[in-house]
């Protein structure tokens, strides 16, 4: 039988009106995490042991974000259709951002050591409005820190989040971070300062994940 689950204040039940165990519930979201990621024929491209991973991450981390996504106080319609889903506000979209950012500092084949070094010396010039807003969106983060640990609505980081992966989203569709020889693929050039906005953005998306307690991979 597949849930058709409604929060009801107390308790998630299904059709028949029973009250639905915990460990059945986290069963089902192994079952169409599996299914949407073979959908997308992440299985012949993923080892068996990264396809279990991301099976994992993507169940376990949709079914928490869904519920810590919503105000603590309020009422919500529970949908596994729509807490798999890759855009919007959900838990897959934002891993699926996470994994981006790090395949693009990947691709700029800078050292650990180097972007290290290069965070102290080098000089922030944000000139474009795009670098402007993924700039102060990322200044924020303390205060959305303090915030949900005075009120407790922890709704407020999982909003934070989505912002901070869409105002990526739009700062890397209009500033490039690495240039590359269309030809070769060979690294041509790297704006340092706009990788350094990547990694710090992949930084704080990992920070506000082990908050909510949400698993990343390297693929998915």
């Amino acid at each position: 039988m597949l849930l058709d689950l409604t929060y009801h204040r107390k308790k998630f039940k299904t059709r028949s009106g029973d009250t639905v165990r915990l460990v059945d519930l986290l069963d089902e979201g192994l079952k169409r995490a599996e299914a949407k990621l073979r959908e997308k024929e992440r299985d012949k491209v993923l080892t068996l042991d990264e396809f279990k991973a991301a099976q994992e991450a993507v169940a376990y981390g949709c079914i928490k974000y869904a519920d810590l996504s919503h105000h603590r106080l309020h009422d919500y319609v529970f949908s596994f259709d729509k807490m798999l889903d890759d855009k919007g506000n959900t838990a897959v979209y934002l891993q699926y951002a996470f994994m981006r950012i790090r395949a693009i500092v990947r691709t700029a084949n800078v050292a650990p050591e180097e972007l290290q070094n290069a965070a102290k010396k080098t000089k922030f010039e944000l000139e474009h409005p795009k670098e402007w807003k993924l700039g102060k969106l990322l200044l924020r983060f303390p205060e959305i820190i303090k915030r949900i640990m005075e009120d407790m609505l922890i709704h407020n980081l999982c909003d934070y989040l989505y912002d901070l992966a869409t105002t990526f989203t739009e700062f890397y569709d209009n500033c490039y971070v690495v240039e590359k020889d269309r030809q070769t693929g060979q690294v041509i050039k790297v704006n340092m300062s706009r990788l350094l906005l990547c990694d710090a953005t992949a930084s704080i998306m990992k920070q506000g994940f082990n908050i909510l307690g949400i698993r990343t991979v390297d693929r998915m």
